[in-house]
Protein backbone atom coordinates (compact mmCIF):
# COMPACT_ATOMS: atom_id res chain seq x y z
CA UNK A 1 0.00 0.00 0.00
CA UNK A 2 1.17 3.70 -0.99
CA UNK A 3 0.42 6.88 0.22
CA UNK A 4 -2.62 8.26 -1.41
CA UNK A 5 -5.69 10.93 -1.04
CA UNK A 6 -6.80 9.02 1.51
CA UNK A 7 -3.93 7.34 3.32
CA UNK A 8 -1.05 9.09 5.24
CA UNK A 9 1.68 7.02 6.64
CA UNK A 10 3.40 8.61 10.30
CA UNK A 11 6.07 6.85 12.02
CA UNK A 12 4.98 8.06 15.50
CA UNK A 13 2.00 10.12 16.49
CA UNK A 14 2.37 13.85 16.89
CA UNK A 15 -0.12 16.23 18.06
CA UNK A 16 0.25 18.35 14.85
CA UNK A 17 -1.25 15.06 12.79
CA UNK A 18 -4.56 16.25 13.78
CA UNK A 19 -4.39 19.25 11.26
CA UNK A 20 -4.06 16.02 8.48
CA UNK A 21 -7.34 14.53 10.28
CA UNK A 22 -9.14 17.79 10.09
CA UNK A 23 -8.01 17.94 6.30
CA UNK A 24 -9.24 14.30 5.71
CA UNK A 25 -12.71 15.64 7.28
CA UNK A 26 -13.22 18.87 5.41
CA UNK A 27 -12.26 16.31 2.21
CA UNK A 28 -13.63 12.80 1.61
CA UNK A 29 -12.32 11.28 4.24
CA UNK A 30 -9.00 9.47 4.83
CA UNK A 31 -6.86 6.79 7.32
CA UNK A 32 -3.65 8.05 9.43
CA UNK A 33 -1.52 5.05 10.01
CA UNK A 34 0.86 5.12 13.13
CA UNK A 35 3.92 3.06 13.08
CA UNK A 36 4.69 2.81 9.26
CA UNK A 37 7.48 4.25 7.26
CA UNK A 38 6.85 6.31 4.30
CA UNK A 39 6.40 2.82 1.93
CA UNK A 40 4.33 1.64 3.89
CA UNK A 41 6.25 -0.77 6.26
CA UNK A 42 5.09 -1.46 9.68
CA UNK A 43 8.02 -0.34 12.44
CA UNK A 44 5.26 -0.23 15.02
CA UNK A 45 4.68 2.08 18.37
CA UNK A 46 6.15 1.19 21.63
CA UNK A 47 3.40 3.64 23.56
CA UNK A 48 -0.41 1.67 21.34
CA UNK A 49 -2.22 1.65 24.87
CA UNK A 50 -1.96 5.23 25.84
CA UNK A 51 -2.52 6.55 22.13
CA UNK A 52 -5.37 4.02 21.88
CA UNK A 53 -6.99 6.99 24.84
CA UNK A 54 -5.09 10.01 23.49
CA UNK A 55 -5.56 10.19 19.91
CA UNK A 56 -9.58 9.80 20.07
CA UNK A 57 -10.28 12.46 23.09
CA UNK A 58 -7.30 14.95 21.58
CA UNK A 59 -9.11 15.15 17.82
CA UNK A 60 -12.77 15.72 19.93
CA UNK A 61 -11.17 18.14 22.32
CA UNK A 62 -10.01 20.08 19.31
CA UNK A 63 -12.10 19.22 16.14
CA UNK A 64 -15.50 18.55 18.09
CA UNK A 65 -15.70 15.36 15.97
CA UNK A 66 -14.99 10.94 16.35
CA UNK A 67 -12.69 9.07 14.37
CA UNK A 68 -12.33 5.44 14.75
CA UNK A 69 -8.70 4.61 16.23
CA UNK A 70 -7.85 0.73 15.64
CA UNK A 71 -5.02 -1.18 17.22
CA UNK A 72 -3.13 -3.63 14.86
CA UNK A 73 -0.12 -5.88 14.79
CA UNK A 74 1.83 -7.38 12.52
CA UNK A 75 5.44 -9.31 13.01
CA UNK A 76 5.01 -8.78 16.73
CA UNK A 77 4.60 -5.08 15.97
CA UNK A 78 1.89 -2.78 17.12
CA UNK A 79 0.70 -0.53 14.89
CA UNK A 80 -2.59 2.26 14.90
CA UNK A 81 -5.21 2.89 12.36
CA UNK A 82 -7.11 6.07 12.54
CA UNK A 83 -10.02 5.94 10.17
CA UNK A 84 -11.55 10.24 9.72
CA UNK A 85 -14.97 9.69 7.58
CA UNK A 86 -15.84 12.81 5.23
CA UNK A 87 -18.24 15.46 7.35
CA UNK A 88 -20.84 17.49 6.00
CA UNK A 89 -19.64 21.01 7.45
CA UNK A 90 -16.13 22.95 7.76
CA UNK A 91 -14.11 21.29 10.48
CA UNK A 92 -11.69 23.86 11.94
CA UNK A 93 -8.66 23.15 14.01
CA UNK A 94 -8.02 26.37 16.43
CA UNK A 95 -9.50 28.83 13.60
CA UNK A 96 -7.84 27.44 10.61
CA UNK A 97 -9.45 25.37 8.32
CA UNK A 98 -7.30 22.13 6.39
CA UNK A 99 -8.17 19.91 3.33
CA UNK A 100 -6.42 17.28 1.86
CA UNK A 101 -5.82 17.47 -1.63
CA UNK A 102 -3.83 14.76 -3.25
CA UNK A 103 -1.34 13.60 -1.04
CA UNK A 104 -0.61 16.80 0.70
CA UNK A 105 -2.49 18.41 4.02
CA UNK A 106 -3.13 22.32 2.86
CA UNK A 107 -4.42 25.56 4.75
CA UNK A 108 -7.74 27.02 3.08
CA UNK A 109 -7.49 30.89 2.96
CA UNK A 110 -8.80 33.40 1.10
CA UNK A 111 -11.25 32.83 -1.53
CA UNK A 112 -10.67 29.03 -1.43
CA UNK A 113 -11.49 29.20 2.48
CA UNK A 114 -14.77 30.86 1.28
CA UNK A 115 -15.41 28.62 -1.81
CA UNK A 116 -14.95 25.45 0.30
CA UNK A 117 -17.25 27.04 3.21
CA UNK A 118 -19.70 27.89 0.61
CA UNK A 119 -20.20 24.40 -0.84
CA UNK A 120 -20.20 22.62 2.50
CA UNK A 121 -23.40 24.88 3.47
CA UNK A 122 -24.74 23.63 -0.28
CA UNK A 123 -24.31 26.88 -1.93
CA UNK A 124 -22.48 28.46 -5.09
CA UNK A 125 -20.27 31.51 -5.38
CA UNK A 126 -22.32 32.98 -8.02
CA UNK A 127 -26.02 32.33 -5.99
CA UNK A 128 -24.41 34.56 -2.90
CA UNK A 129 -26.60 37.76 -1.89
CA UNK A 130 -24.63 41.30 -2.01
CA UNK A 131 -26.26 44.17 -0.46
CA UNK A 132 -27.28 47.50 -1.37
CA UNK A 133 -27.76 46.48 -5.04
CA UNK A 134 -30.95 47.61 -6.55
CA UNK A 135 -32.45 46.54 -9.91
CA UNK A 136 -32.66 49.49 -10.58
CA UNK A 137 -28.67 49.81 -10.75
CA UNK A 138 -28.71 47.51 -13.23
CA UNK A 139 -28.25 47.92 -16.97
CA UNK A 140 -31.50 48.80 -18.82
CA UNK A 141 -29.97 47.95 -21.90
CA UNK A 142 -29.01 44.47 -21.39
CA UNK A 143 -32.56 43.59 -19.68
CA UNK A 144 -33.65 44.70 -23.48
CA UNK A 145 -31.19 42.57 -25.10
CA UNK A 146 -31.49 39.37 -22.63
CA UNK A 147 -35.49 39.61 -23.66
CA UNK A 148 -34.69 40.39 -27.08
CA UNK A 149 -32.42 36.75 -27.62
CA UNK A 150 -35.08 35.01 -24.86
CA UNK A 151 -37.93 35.56 -27.29
CA UNK A 152 -36.22 34.86 -29.92
CA UNK A 153 -35.21 30.78 -28.22
CA UNK A 154 -38.95 30.59 -26.52
CA UNK A 155 -36.66 29.49 -23.56
CA UNK A 156 -39.04 32.06 -21.29
CA UNK A 157 -42.54 33.13 -20.79
CA UNK A 158 -44.08 35.91 -22.45
CA UNK A 159 -45.10 36.98 -18.79
CA UNK A 160 -41.70 37.02 -17.91
CA UNK A 161 -40.59 38.69 -20.83
CA UNK A 162 -43.33 41.93 -21.21
CA UNK A 163 -43.08 42.37 -17.22
CA UNK A 164 -41.04 44.29 -15.22
CA UNK A 165 -37.34 43.32 -14.61
CA UNK A 166 -38.31 42.31 -11.32
CA UNK A 167 -40.27 39.45 -12.67
CA UNK A 168 -37.62 38.82 -15.28
CA UNK A 169 -34.96 38.60 -12.33
CA UNK A 170 -37.62 36.43 -10.47
CA UNK A 171 -38.07 33.95 -13.07
CA UNK A 172 -34.06 33.57 -13.66
CA UNK A 173 -34.19 33.21 -9.35
CA UNK A 174 -31.52 35.42 -9.45
CA UNK A 175 -32.28 37.07 -5.93
CA UNK A 176 -32.58 35.57 -2.37
CA UNK A 177 -34.39 37.65 -0.25
CA UNK A 178 -34.54 40.81 -0.52
CA UNK A 179 -31.32 40.71 -2.25
CA UNK A 180 -29.85 40.42 -5.40
CA UNK A 181 -27.17 37.45 -5.85
CA UNK A 182 -23.85 37.51 -7.53
CA UNK A 183 -24.93 36.08 -10.88
CA UNK A 184 -27.35 39.15 -11.40
CA UNK A 185 -24.92 41.98 -10.72
CA UNK A 186 -22.52 39.79 -13.19
CA UNK A 187 -25.32 39.68 -15.81
CA UNK A 188 -26.94 42.84 -15.75
CA UNK A 189 -25.02 45.37 -14.15
CA UNK A 190 -23.17 47.87 -16.09
CA UNK A 191 -19.75 47.52 -14.27
CA UNK A 192 -19.76 44.29 -12.66
CA UNK A 193 -15.88 44.81 -11.44
CA UNK A 194 -17.23 47.16 -8.91
CA UNK A 195 -18.40 43.79 -7.14
CA UNK A 196 -16.22 41.14 -8.43
CA UNK A 197 -12.37 41.75 -9.28
CA UNK A 198 -11.06 40.63 -12.81
CA UNK A 199 -14.83 39.86 -14.14
CA UNK A 200 -13.32 40.43 -17.82
CA UNK A 201 -11.69 39.12 -20.85
CA UNK A 202 -8.27 39.56 -22.17
CA UNK A 203 -7.40 38.76 -25.74
CA UNK A 204 -4.10 38.68 -27.45
CA UNK A 205 -2.56 37.87 -30.96
CA UNK A 206 0.91 36.18 -30.31
CA UNK A 207 3.76 35.60 -32.55
CA UNK A 208 5.21 33.26 -30.12
CA UNK A 209 4.65 32.09 -26.52
CA UNK A 210 6.35 35.43 -25.33
CA UNK A 211 5.76 37.77 -27.95
CA UNK A 212 2.09 39.31 -28.04
CA UNK A 213 1.30 41.28 -30.56
CA UNK A 214 -1.52 43.59 -30.23
CA UNK A 215 -4.50 42.72 -27.75
CA UNK A 216 -7.69 43.77 -26.22
CA UNK A 217 -9.76 43.89 -22.63
CA UNK A 218 -13.40 43.53 -22.77
CA UNK A 219 -15.42 44.84 -20.16
CA UNK A 220 -19.16 44.95 -19.08
CA UNK A 221 -21.30 42.42 -17.62
CA UNK A 222 -21.28 38.94 -19.19
CA UNK A 223 -24.20 39.11 -21.53
CA UNK A 224 -21.51 42.01 -23.27
CA UNK A 225 -18.22 40.35 -23.00
CA UNK A 226 -19.75 37.37 -24.83
CA UNK A 227 -21.10 39.48 -27.60
CA UNK A 228 -17.80 41.80 -27.92
CA UNK A 229 -15.59 38.99 -27.63
CA UNK A 230 -16.54 36.58 -30.27
CA UNK A 231 -16.89 40.05 -32.69
CA UNK A 232 -13.04 40.76 -31.93
CA UNK A 233 -12.63 37.21 -32.65
CA UNK A 234 -14.12 36.87 -35.61
CA UNK A 235 -13.54 40.35 -37.13
CA UNK A 236 -9.53 40.99 -35.55
CA UNK A 237 -8.23 38.28 -34.44
CA UNK A 238 -9.16 34.83 -36.73
CA UNK A 239 -6.64 34.56 -39.82
CA UNK A 240 -8.22 33.03 -42.91
CA UNK A 241 -6.76 31.15 -45.78
CA UNK A 242 -7.33 32.33 -48.92
CA UNK A 243 -8.45 29.52 -51.76
CA UNK A 244 -10.33 30.34 -55.38
CA UNK A 245 -12.95 28.44 -57.28
CA UNK A 246 -12.73 29.73 -60.85
CA UNK A 247 -12.65 33.28 -60.43
CA UNK A 248 -14.36 33.74 -57.06
CA UNK A 249 -11.57 34.16 -53.92
CA UNK A 250 -12.88 31.80 -50.67
CA UNK A 251 -12.06 32.43 -47.31
CA UNK A 252 -12.30 30.13 -44.78
CA UNK A 253 -11.26 30.61 -41.33
CA UNK A 254 -8.54 28.08 -39.52
CA UNK A 255 -11.02 26.94 -36.79
CA UNK A 256 -15.36 26.70 -37.00
CA UNK A 257 -16.66 29.70 -35.76
CA UNK A 258 -19.59 27.64 -33.54
CA UNK A 259 -17.49 25.65 -31.67
CA UNK A 260 -15.15 28.84 -30.77
CA UNK A 261 -18.47 30.68 -29.73
CA UNK A 262 -19.29 27.15 -27.38
CA UNK A 263 -15.51 27.71 -26.04
CA UNK A 264 -16.14 31.35 -25.50
CA UNK A 265 -19.55 30.35 -23.63
CA UNK A 266 -17.99 27.69 -21.78
CA UNK A 267 -15.29 29.93 -20.14
CA UNK A 268 -17.84 32.46 -18.86
CA UNK A 269 -19.91 30.63 -17.67
CA UNK A 270 -17.65 28.28 -16.01
CA UNK A 271 -15.39 30.66 -15.13
CA UNK A 272 -14.09 30.61 -11.06
CA UNK A 273 -15.08 34.37 -10.46
CA UNK A 274 -13.63 34.25 -6.90
CA UNK A 275 -10.49 34.12 -8.51
CA UNK A 276 -10.13 37.44 -9.41
CA UNK A 277 -8.25 36.86 -12.60
CA UNK A 278 -9.12 37.37 -16.08
CA UNK A 279 -10.39 34.90 -18.98
CA UNK A 280 -7.74 34.95 -20.95
CA UNK A 281 -7.34 33.78 -24.75
CA UNK A 282 -4.48 33.68 -27.03
CA UNK A 283 -4.68 33.61 -30.28
CA UNK A 284 -1.35 32.25 -32.87
CA UNK A 285 -1.51 31.76 -36.22
CA UNK A 286 -2.23 27.88 -35.94
CA UNK A 287 -3.77 27.61 -32.30
CA UNK A 288 -5.93 29.61 -29.86
CA UNK A 289 -6.14 28.87 -26.51
CA UNK A 290 -9.31 29.92 -24.05
CA UNK A 291 -7.74 29.99 -20.51
CA UNK A 292 -9.48 30.30 -17.18
CA UNK A 293 -9.38 29.85 -13.56
CA UNK A 294 -11.53 26.74 -12.40
CA UNK A 295 -11.65 23.39 -10.90
CA UNK A 296 -13.40 20.02 -11.71
CA UNK A 297 -15.84 18.29 -9.44
CA UNK A 298 -14.40 15.95 -7.06
CA UNK A 299 -12.52 12.84 -8.52
CA UNK A 300 -13.51 13.94 -12.36
CA UNK A 301 -10.60 13.40 -14.63
CA UNK A 302 -10.03 15.15 -18.01
CA UNK A 303 -10.39 11.64 -19.48
CA UNK A 304 -13.99 11.66 -18.01
CA UNK A 305 -15.23 15.14 -19.34
CA UNK A 306 -13.92 13.62 -22.72
CA UNK A 307 -15.91 10.39 -22.16
CA UNK A 308 -19.16 12.36 -20.51
CA UNK A 309 -18.99 14.85 -23.19
CA UNK A 310 -19.80 17.46 -20.67
CA UNK A 311 -18.79 20.76 -19.72
CA UNK A 312 -17.26 21.55 -16.33
CA UNK A 313 -20.38 22.58 -13.77
CA UNK A 314 -19.26 25.66 -11.78
CA UNK A 315 -22.19 28.63 -12.18
CA UNK A 316 -25.43 27.64 -12.16
CA UNK A 317 -27.84 30.75 -11.98
CA UNK A 318 -25.56 32.21 -14.95
CA UNK A 319 -25.47 29.06 -17.09
CA UNK A 320 -29.65 29.09 -16.81
CA UNK A 321 -29.57 32.56 -17.77
CA UNK A 322 -27.67 32.34 -21.02
CA UNK A 323 -29.41 28.70 -21.79
CA UNK A 324 -33.12 31.12 -21.27
CA UNK A 325 -31.21 33.57 -24.18
CA UNK A 326 -30.58 30.78 -26.42
CA UNK A 327 -26.75 31.05 -26.19
CA UNK A 328 -26.54 27.49 -24.66
CA UNK A 329 -28.31 24.91 -26.42
CA UNK A 330 -28.25 22.23 -23.93
CA UNK A 331 -26.86 21.94 -20.12
CA UNK A 332 -23.78 19.71 -19.90
CA UNK A 333 -23.42 19.42 -23.46
CA UNK A 334 -20.59 22.16 -24.35
CA UNK A 335 -17.65 19.08 -25.27
CA UNK A 336 -19.96 17.35 -27.50
CA UNK A 337 -20.71 20.22 -29.83
CA UNK A 338 -17.02 21.39 -29.86
CA UNK A 339 -15.75 18.40 -30.69
CA UNK A 340 -18.45 17.87 -33.35
CA UNK A 341 -18.01 21.04 -34.75
CA UNK A 342 -14.72 20.62 -34.94
CA UNK A 343 -14.89 17.01 -36.69
CA UNK A 344 -17.15 18.59 -39.10
CA UNK A 345 -14.31 21.19 -40.08
CA UNK A 346 -11.55 18.35 -40.62
CA UNK A 347 -9.95 19.42 -37.13
CA UNK A 348 -8.77 17.24 -34.74
CA UNK A 349 -10.51 16.91 -31.02
CA UNK A 350 -9.13 19.83 -29.11
CA UNK A 351 -7.41 19.53 -26.28
CA UNK A 352 -8.39 19.91 -22.18
CA UNK A 353 -5.23 20.34 -19.83
CA UNK A 354 -6.07 21.04 -16.19
CA UNK A 355 -3.85 21.76 -13.71
CA UNK A 356 -5.74 21.59 -10.22
CA UNK A 357 -7.37 25.44 -10.32
CA UNK A 358 -7.63 26.32 -13.82
CA UNK A 359 -7.56 24.87 -17.36
CA UNK A 360 -7.05 25.24 -20.85
CA UNK A 361 -9.04 24.50 -24.19
CA UNK A 362 -6.28 24.29 -26.77
CA UNK A 363 -7.34 24.59 -30.90
CA UNK A 364 -4.81 23.02 -33.22
CA UNK A 365 -5.37 23.79 -36.86
CA UNK A 366 -3.55 20.95 -38.98
CA UNK A 367 -3.52 23.10 -41.80
CA UNK A 368 -0.55 21.98 -44.71
CA UNK A 369 2.16 23.63 -44.23
CA UNK A 370 1.62 25.02 -47.76
CA UNK A 371 -1.15 26.45 -47.11
CA UNK A 372 -0.27 28.45 -44.51
CA UNK A 373 1.84 30.37 -46.98
CA UNK A 374 -1.51 32.06 -48.37
CA UNK A 375 -2.45 33.02 -44.44
CA UNK A 376 -3.32 36.32 -44.11
CA UNK A 377 -0.47 38.55 -42.45
CA UNK A 378 -1.91 41.72 -41.18
CA UNK A 379 -4.71 42.99 -39.40
CA UNK A 380 -6.31 45.02 -42.44
CA UNK A 381 -6.59 41.62 -44.45
CA UNK A 382 -7.97 39.57 -41.80
CA UNK A 383 -10.90 42.02 -41.40
CA UNK A 384 -13.83 41.31 -43.56
CA UNK A 385 -17.54 41.69 -43.15
CA UNK A 386 -19.20 39.59 -40.74
CA UNK A 387 -23.30 39.63 -40.34
CA UNK A 388 -23.83 41.41 -37.66
CA UNK A 389 -22.11 44.56 -40.37
CA UNK A 390 -23.91 42.51 -43.13
CA UNK A 391 -27.35 43.36 -41.25
CA UNK A 392 -26.50 46.71 -40.17
CA UNK A 393 -25.23 47.99 -43.87
CA UNK A 394 -28.38 46.70 -45.41
CA UNK A 395 -30.48 48.43 -42.60
CA UNK A 396 -28.78 51.91 -43.90
CA UNK A 397 -29.07 51.42 -47.19
CA UNK A 398 -32.89 51.27 -46.49
CA UNK A 399 -32.76 54.14 -44.43
CA UNK A 400 -29.59 56.77 -43.91
CA UNK A 401 -30.86 58.28 -41.41
CA UNK A 402 -30.91 55.22 -38.53
CA UNK A 403 -29.76 55.74 -35.42
CA UNK A 404 -27.64 53.31 -33.02
CA UNK A 405 -30.85 52.70 -31.47
CA UNK A 406 -32.70 51.44 -33.84
CA UNK A 407 -29.64 48.79 -35.43
CA UNK A 408 -29.09 47.61 -31.92
CA UNK A 409 -32.94 46.91 -32.22
CA UNK A 410 -32.56 45.34 -35.46
CA UNK A 411 -29.45 43.16 -34.79
CA UNK A 412 -30.62 42.08 -31.36
CA UNK A 413 -27.10 43.43 -30.05
CA UNK A 414 -26.20 46.29 -27.30
CA UNK A 415 -25.51 49.84 -28.66
CA UNK A 416 -21.98 49.22 -27.57
CA UNK A 417 -21.94 46.66 -30.22
CA UNK A 418 -22.98 48.50 -32.82
CA UNK A 419 -20.74 51.74 -32.11
CA UNK A 420 -17.71 49.14 -32.53
CA UNK A 421 -18.83 47.68 -35.31
CA UNK A 422 -20.12 51.64 -37.15
CA UNK A 423 -15.59 52.06 -35.60
CA UNK A 424 -14.57 48.93 -37.71
CA UNK A 425 -16.74 50.31 -41.14
CA UNK A 426 -15.43 53.27 -40.75
CA UNK A 427 -11.60 52.26 -40.75
CA UNK A 428 -12.44 49.73 -43.84
CA UNK A 429 -13.51 52.88 -45.71
CA UNK A 430 -16.98 50.97 -46.11
CA UNK A 431 -19.35 54.04 -44.03
CA UNK A 432 -19.19 57.63 -43.70
CA UNK A 433 -20.90 59.64 -41.65
CA UNK A 434 -22.25 62.63 -43.44
CA UNK A 435 -22.40 66.04 -41.31
CA UNK A 436 -23.14 66.16 -37.49
CA UNK A 437 -24.44 62.85 -35.45
CA UNK A 438 -27.81 64.78 -34.47
CA UNK A 439 -28.55 66.01 -38.13
CA UNK A 440 -26.23 64.10 -40.18
CA UNK A 441 -26.61 61.09 -42.66
CA UNK A 442 -24.83 57.99 -43.24
CA UNK A 443 -23.82 56.70 -46.76
CA UNK A 444 -22.25 53.60 -47.78
CA UNK A 445 -18.92 53.84 -49.54
CA UNK A 446 -19.37 50.31 -50.76
CA UNK A 447 -20.16 46.78 -50.30
CA UNK A 448 -17.86 43.91 -50.36
CA UNK A 449 -18.46 40.19 -49.72
CA UNK A 450 -15.77 38.22 -49.49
Amino acid sequence: MNETQHVEFKQSWRDEYIKWICGFANAHGGVIFIGKNDKGHVIGVSNAPKLMEDIPNKVRDMLGILVDVNLHSQDEKDYIEIVTEAYPYPISHQGRYYYRSGSTKQELKGSALDKFILRKQGRRWDGVPVPNVLISDLKSETFELFKHKASRSGRLNDEALSGKNELLIENLMLREGKYLKRSAILLFHADPEKFVTGAYIKIGFFQNEADLIYQDEIHGNLFEQADIAMDLLTTKYLKAYIKYEGIQRIEKFLFPKEALREALLNAIVHKDYSSSVPIQIRVYEDKIIFWNSGELPANWTVEKLYQEHSSIPFNPDIANAFFRAGSIESWGRGIMKIITECHNYGLDTPIYEFDGSTYKLIFKTNIPDKKKETLNETLNETLKINDIQNIMINEILKNHNITFEELAQKTGKSRATIARNIAILKDMHLLKRIGSDKTGYWEIVKKENK
